[in-house]
């Protein structure tokens, strides 16, 4: 195939995909479950669980002080 037949592909697979997602309905905005209680507690954004922090770097394979080390991948 050279790159005119590839983009051509492309183009008919994105089009068919973006066709087919117009006819999804999307639902209003109600939530789909509706419940009493919630699990999760709302804060105002300044206070927070002292604890995280912690939890968090236990979590963390690759840490140093106050930082967690993580490694940045790259498309091949």
């Amino acid at each position: 195939m050279n790159n005119e037949e590839i983009k051509a592909d492309a183009k008919k697979i994105i089009d068919s995909f973006s066709e087919k997602l117009s006819k999804i309905k999307v639902p209003d905005k109600e939530p789909i479950i509706k419940r009493k209680e919630f699990e999760r507690i709302d804060g105002n954004g300044k206070d927070c669980d002292n604890d995280f922090k912690k939890i968090m770097f236990e979590n963390a394979p690759n840490k140093n002080s106050d930082f967690i080390l993580a490694e940045k991948k790259k498309w091949e």
